[in-house]
């Protein structure tokens, strides 16, 4: 094979490279493009590490008696999965089997998987890990803009600006290639970082470059509406613009008048003078923006927080106008597309919701299936993953480019549920920590081995394309999807080639919001820049809202937000949160399979209660308790499948760190170095002490790569956003002791 111009498999920035074949894998090669122009972060430059692994997935896998996962032919996977759901199906309905789904698949995979579960199994019960990604950014702005594209312009847009704020994202060590467009509001002075770390991107507003904001874990909302207080309250907003094209203002105006900059600041810890000084930074800049990520939409109020951070924009004036505006960073490498054509419970291609009657009728059409025979809405991932086991809920998953044993928020409680399953079945190339779990596991295509499109975090849909031969036995999840869909008669066209299949999802966008219907592979490899919306005869949007926004009379919608009667910014009596109660301590690890993975297993709870919920407000930290954050490493990635069997990535994040400040340690008799116990009502991790100034005295950072009892997301809350369906992944109350 000759050299192909792709993509990176990794984050949603998707920076554009070159595979060269070389032996038994390729060599990599920055490719110059607008995102990236050439540069690659450290899991970029070792991508290509994980086409030559020897522990790559090569043959289907089937649990024996013994509880082994042994190799099996695909014969006999793909007949055993279809007995499977036959028999379930016809002792419990349809919606008894599940599909678990990734923001990694490519749009053809994406769009196929969300077709098989409505057509194939005739299930409603699908969703996908971008449920804990992307689903808060993507409900505030569906609520104030009616579309949801992470970035509404090219991330070029941003060279030019003289002052960007951002929040809750740490692009410094996500995504590093992005810093390059945040260099002109560093030399502005304009760089403004809300984050409870001193991060590698908050570092950056050093020696006059910026702001950093170095607020309490869960605060932002109110340090926005404080914000928000200071532009109103000294005239800085943009009266033209808000009666020009917003919805909602006097409600806002009343909603951020108790946040005066004093207030605010005990609120958050940010001094009243920095709130002020943000304010006016943003309003004086003729060229500004606000980003906004995780570390604020990962909240059980972060659809409200996102609201909270588009009204700023609103306020001053920024979103569709040129060289301003809105964007929220995706995180998964198709996170954007990856939602948008049906992997969502609610939605159907094209961001169409699923109970439009007219929407309904359209992909009907196009799938050759009656309306009625199409679903209606499911139940978004942690009730999805919930339920199973349990009377009415699955008691069969197929899990596909996700590892919710160690994404999954309460992970013990999700270890626990998949547990309960009758079958479960992880389509990945890797034995991830899911699939050690599984009953079935089939084995998949990487990056360079297959065909396909992504959409990354600007809306740019992007061509992947296959630049080595894949291991003889793994198998696309198209041939699968295919295979299984002709044993379970499914009516309808299942092609195996991902051009026709991204022609059939554009047929199926065509109308809907997110219209794709004028794209194809032909017209990406001829080079054209795509962005959705992409309608037939158009050359595509690479700005939108710059006429109008997307509801009916064209305007934003301002919707006043406000903490939670039990937040601890509110000012109010928090309670706390219930749940088991005592110390929970490591369990040794299960053999796996259906019953073994009921037992303890690592980081199992010790009488589960399975209608524990959590109490409503966030906790706030008591005693020697500490505020818990979670995030990313520089040299990792989501749940590590792939990055932590890169040598060169491993041996720079071995194992589990508990980032302390050093007061912190010293008041807990806690040496650098030393090994360290976090622990909360939800169960406990050992770590490694890094001890840095660089953090909040009441906070403790944990990164969320990692396996077994170093998971962090055993101690994070399953708690949700109501509109969102979003876990409370970036806010825990935790004790820190020495091990």
């Amino acid at each position: 094979m000759t050299a192909a111009d792709t993509h990176c498999p990794y984050c949603a920035l998707q920076c554009a490279m070159t595979l060269t074949p070389a032996g038994d894998g390729a060599e990599v090669a920055g490719r110059d493009f607008p995102t990236n122009r050439g540069g690659l972060c450290r899991k970029g430059w070792t991508s290509a590490e994980l086409l030559r692994r020897p522990d790559r997935l090569t043959a289907p896998l089937i649990r024996n008696d013994a509880g082994e996962l042994a190799e099996a032919t695909w014969e006999a996977a793909l007949d055993l999965i279809a007995e499977r759901v036959r028999g379930i199906q016809e002792e419990s309905g349809p919606d008894a089997v599940g599909i678990f789904g990734g923001g990694g698949l490519t749009n053809e995979k994406a769009y196929q998987l969300g077709k098989f579960a409505r057509v194939g199994l005739g299930t409603s019960r699908i969703d996908y890990n971008g449920r804990f990604c992307m689903s808060s950014a993507a409900a505030a702005s569906n609520r104030a803009f009616g579309l949801d594209r992470g970035l509404p312009f090219p991330l070029a847009d941003l060279d030019t600006a003289e002052a960007i704020l951002m929040l809750g994202s740490n692009v410094g060590d996500t995504m590093p290639p992005f810093v390059q467009h945040l260099q002109g509001a560093r030399g502005r002075g304009g760089l403004i970082v809300v984050d409870p770390r001193r991060s590698t991107t908050a570092k950056l507003t050093a020696d006059g470059a910026g702001v950093h904001a170095q607020a309490v874990p869960g605060a932002d909302m109110a340090l926005l509406l404080g914000i928000a207080h200071v532009v109103i309250a000294e005239n800085l907003h943009d009266r033209e613009y808000l009666a020009e094209r917003t919805a909602g203002f006097e409600a806002v105006k009343r909603s951020v008048a108790p946040w005066w900059p004093e207030r605010t600041a005990q609120a958050t810890g940010v001094p009243a003078q920095v709130i002020r000084d943000i304010a006016r930074r943003m309003a004086a800049a003729r060229s500004a923006y606000v980003l906004t990520g995780r570390g604020v939409e990962q909240h059980a109020d972060g659809t409200d927080t996102a609201t909270a951070a588009i009204n700023l924009a609103l306020l001053l004036g920024l979103p569709g106008r040129p060289g301003s505006g809105y964007g929220t960073l995706t995180g998964q490498g198709n996170g954007q597309g990856g939602r948008e054509h049906g992997q969502k419970c609610d939605q159907l291609p094209g961001y169409r919701k699923i109970v439009d009657p007219a929407a309904r009728a359209h992909v009907a059409g196009v799938w050759g299936v009656s309306p009625e025979d199409i679903p209606g809405p499911g139940v978004p991932a942690v009730e999805l993953l919930e339920s199973a086991g349990r009377p009415g809920g699955v008691r069969m998953l197929m899990v596909h480019g996700s590892n919710p044993a160690i994404s999954g928020p309460d992970v013990a409680r999700v270890r626990e549920a998949l547990g309960r399953l009758e079958l479960l079945v992880v389509s990945d190339f890797f034995r991830s920590e899911t699939a050690e779990l599984a009953d079935v596991v089939l084995p998949v295509l990487q990056w360079a081995e297959e065909e396909g499109t992504m959409t990354n975090l600007e809306g740019r849909i992007i061509r992947r394309r296959r630049a080595v031969a894949a291991p003889e036995g793994a198998r696309s999840e198209l041939w699968m999807m295919r295979e299984l869909a002709q044993r379970l008669d499914a009516p309808g066209e299942w092609s195996l080639d991902p051009a026709e299949v991204f022609d059939e999802l554009g047929r199926a966008s065509a109308g809907g919001i997110s219209d794709y219907s004028g794209i194809s592979h032909e017209l990406l490899d001829a080079g054209a820049e795509a962005y959705w919306p992409y309608p037939a005869g158009s050359s595509g949007t690479p700005r939108v809202f710059l006429d109008r926004f997307a509801h009916e009379d064209g305007r934003a919608r301002m919707v006043a937000v406000r903490p939670s009667a039990g937040d601890a910014a509110s000012g109010r009596p928090v309670r706390r949160r219930g749940g088991a109660s005592g110390e929970r301590g490591r369990a040794g690890a299960s053999p796996g399979g259906a019953e073994a993975r009921t037992e303890a297993g690592e980081g199992a709870r010790a009488n589960p209660d399975p209608e524990r919920r959590e109490a409503p407000g966030r906790a706030v930290p008591r005693g020697g308790e500490l505020h818990l954050v979670t995030g990313r490493l520089l040299g990792q990635y989501q749940s590590g499948t792939q990055t932590r069997r890169v040598p060169e990535l491993a041996a720079t994040d071995a194992g589990l760190t508990a980032q302390l400040h050093p007061s912190a340690a010293a008041d807990r008799g806690i040496a650098d170095g030393a090994r360290v116990r976090v622990r909360n009502h939800r169960g406990e991790v050992e770590a490694t002490a890094k001890l840095s100034s660089d953090i909040r005295y009441d906070t403790v950072f944990l990164p969320f790569h990692f396996p077994g009892g170093e998971s962090a997301n055993l101690l994070t809350p399953a708690e949700t956003d109501p509109m969102s369906a979003m876990p409370e992944f970036k806010h825990a109350v935790v004790d820190v002791v020495p091990a």
